[in-house]
């Protein structure tokens, strides 16, 4: 059976923590899929994890639409969620309609995720049957506007918006809220007052579900990876030591052996 908004929905009603992770691809989606994790999300992370950008701003719609229709083959029963990247949304509402309605139709998402306080879109994608996650507190499409990547909403005034913000994208029909870099007191509270899931990512334990790039999970990502991530391997050395034991086989002739040649 397929997850959906539904059983978001009663996630939240039964209490019940749920896990999500990024994916980018049909390998690693069928991976996660098969080891029952609910919610596949197809971040615009992409563009620094896949594609080597140094931010998520460069990221494209084709690109984004190519990746989550590779993920969305390889996901038989989780739900797979799209980021719309930066541009293809911020212009106007009929703009991110279009775009938001070519995740569903050409790549096969089941919804779409929005950075940002976007209640005018929001309405208008759930009205035309498009389930959309929000985003609140650090939103890496405006790192510039930000100042960098850095903790959110530390002083009363930027809380008091953020919760306020929270509310009005539940009031405007999103199914869920993805909140980030947040402080843990606040993210707790925002999640007590929604009837919808929250999803945190460094927002401490009180949120409903937890998120985590699938490179960073596998210990595969930045050397100085931030404070919220926990690596649960090291892949990156793994990978490391099987490629310089195959590259020293190749070198000492010792592969292919008689084993791995045909006769």
């Amino acid at each position: 059976m397929r997850v959906t908004v539904r059983d978001l929905s009663r996630f939240k009603t039964e209490n019940r923590r749920f896990p999500v992770l990024t994916a980018y691809d049909f390998l690693t989606a069928s991976i996660l899929d098969q080891a029952g994790i609910p919610i596949l999300l197809v971040g615009d992370t992409l563009g620094q994890v896949v594609l080597g950008y140094e931010t998520t701003l460069p990221v494209t719609m084709e690109q984004m639409l190519h990746h989550t229709a590779a993920v969305a083959r390889g996901a038989r029963s989780a739900m797979v969620v799209a980021d719309m990247p930066f541009g293809s949304y911020q212009g106007s509402v009929e703009e991110g309609f279009r775009n938001g309605v070519r995740f569903l139709k050409e790549a096969g998402a089941h919804a779409v995720k929005l950075e940002g306080p976007r209640l005018q879109l929001t309405q208008a994608l759930v009205e035309h049957g498009i389930p959309v996650m929000a985003h609140l507190g650090l939103t890496p499409q405006s790192v510039h506007a930000l100042g960098g990547y850095r903790v959110q909403a530390r002083t009363p005034e930027a809380a008091d918006r953020l919760h306020s913000d929270a509310l009005s994208m539940e009031k405007a029909g999103a199914s869920a809220l993805f909140l980030e870099a947040i402080p843990a007191d606040l993210a707790t509270a925002i999640s007590r007052s929604l009837a919808i899931p929250t999803i945190g990512i460094g927002a401490g334990s009180g949120c409903d579900g937890q998120v985590m790039v699938i490179t960073d999970l596998l210990g595969m990502g930045s050397e100085t990876p931030p404070k919220f991530v926990k690596a649960y391997a090291d892949l990156r050395q793994t990978i490391t030591e099987a490629v310089q034991s195959f590259r020293d086989d190749v070198e000492g002739g010792r592969f292919p052996d008689d084993a791995h040649s045909y006769h």
